[in-house]
């Protein structure tokens, strides 16, 4: 054991860490280390001897208004195809979490919702980079954010798949950090197993600085890469490299764009962007009061409904102002059910109630740090298909009837006939949009049996 480590071990109460010490092997004790090495012992006592503060409450409703939405332009798009034909985006996919709860034990990205072909998460957002790489000339970095409890299965998979037609080189795996969890009573180090700390990743935000501290950040801006398209795996609708979203981001000069979707009812599940002190920032669907969630407009449309679907174009410039210095992410506390060691007892605790505190970043507290903000709005049929659940709303089988909808009017808008009951499921190799799919088919077409749209992935000649 360092001699520096075990006194700031000391020095700040936590030596029940090394409980079991000369019980360990070699491997172990250095993965301790190398866990312990990673804290910052002060920034815990701080965020303990704060835990009790109250969570940020909305402020007064005459600081809050609802947020300016625009509706994308056929011009912005220009400016959007422009910038993706100077190799200027990268796309972000947030896919740290695995799919237990969604009945799924392996990666969300992992889990196979094509309706017709199986197709999984991972494959579907992969083929929309590959695809629209091909559209512009230009390969659109994907960027893939895991966790280590999914990372070595995620980079095996995409190996396994031959990265979906991608070059290898223009995928990059980088792992968000993890944070430790702390007695709720002690402020103590929880253990998972001896010689082990009970970890957890550190919630979404952490995204956007594991980006920086993994080197990527610098890497894409020497590449030329001016934006990050921000999104998560669990939604296979989102439009990756939207270049009208693109184009109004760029007009706009914002640091951070953000897609909205309109909320169906006054009481649905989703953040709502919101100004907040002439501010881009979220509310919590929790802490909007019911009161300003049935506002009305001026035009009897609810006030509040721009809802979140946590889709984001950063710029570069923007990720490095709030990546470094002291403008920086916050954690937020949460108190939890950790089950864990007791070094005192030698055994495992099963925790009837709350016992830890576990701490996130969010990456919606990025948004009022912005100079410059932007939200533009997306019809929610076209790019909002949700997976949380294992049933009932926003699962698997309404994911699924979402795709198949979605495709249905594509195929209709392009003069194609779909007999009633076909499943229908377009690859994003196929085509990327309605106006694509239009162009590869002949208007009188008539499908009378399931079918999926796609071609190869391997590279053109």
């Amino acid at each position: 054991m360092p001699p520096e480590l075990l006194a700031t071990l000391r020095a700040h109460g936590q030596e029940h860490v090394l409980a079991g010490w000369d019980a360990l092997d070699t491997a172990r004790r250095e993965s301790l280390i190398a866990e312990l090495q990673l804290l910052d012992f002060n920034a815990l006592a701080d965020l303990y001897a704060r835990r009790n503060e109250p969570h940020a409450s909305l402020p007064p409703r005459d600081r809050v208004r609802p947020i300016p939405v625009e509706e994308p332009s056929a011009d912005a798009r220009a400016v959007g195809e422009e910038a993706l034909r100077r190799g200027e985006l990268a796309a972000l996919v947030v896919a740290g979490g695995q799919g237990s709860r969604l009945g799924f034990d392996k990666p969300k990205g992992l889990l196979p919702v094509g309706p017709v072909s199986g197709a999984t998460l991972f494959r579907i957002h992969a083929e929309k980079v590959l695809a629209l790489s091909r559209r512009y000339g230009k390969p659109v970095p994907f960027l893939v954010m895991t966790s280590p409890a999914t990372h070595a299965e995620t980079v095996e998979y995409f190996r396994a798949e031959r990265h979906f037609g991608l070059p290898e080189e223009q995928v990059h795996f980088f792992q968000q950090a993890t944070m430790p969890a702390l007695d709720l009573e002690t402020g103590r180090l929880l253990l998972e197993a001896p010689g082990k700390l009970f970890l957890s990743p550190n919630g979404h935000g952490g995204a956007l600085t594991a980006l920086a501290d993994s080197g990527l950040l610098a890497k894409l801006k020497a590449a030329g890469v001016r934006h990050v398209h921000y999104f998560q795996v669990d939604n296979p609708l989102t439009n990756v490299g939207d270049p009208a979203f693109l184009g109004r981001h760029i007009e706009s000069e914002a640091d951070v764009s953000s897609k909205v979707i309109f909320k169906e009812n006054p009481a649905e599940k989703v953040g709502v962007l919101a100004l907040v002190d002439e501010k881009c920032g979220i509310i919590e669907y929790s802490d909007l009061p019911p009161a300003m969630a049935e506002e009305r407009a001026a035009d009897g449309s609810h006030a509040f409904k721009a809802g979140s679907p946590a889709i984001h174009l950063f710029s570069v410039a923007f990720l490095e102002r709030v990546t470094t210095g002291r403008q920086w992410l916050p954690f937020h506390v949460a108190r939890k059910n950790v089950p864990h060691w007791n070094p005192a007892t030698s055994e495992t605790v099963t925790p009837d109630g709350e016992n830890a505190l576990k701490f996130e970043r969010f990456v919606f507290d990025a948004l009022p740090l912005a100079e410059r903000w932007l939200a533009v709005h997306a019809a929610r049929e076209n790019e909002f298909a949700p997976l949380k659940n294992a049933t009932g709303a926003d699962s698997p089988e309404t994911c699924r009837a979402l795709m198949l909808d979605r495709a249905r009017r594509w195929l209709t808008a392009a003069g194609v006939s779909v007999a009633d009951g076909v499943a229908v499921e377009i690859s994003p190799l196929f085509a990327l949009d309605a106006e694509e799919l239009r162009t590869k088919l002949t208007a009188g077409l008539v499908i009378d049996g399931d079918r999926y749209f796609t071609i190869s992935s391997e590279p053109e000649a």
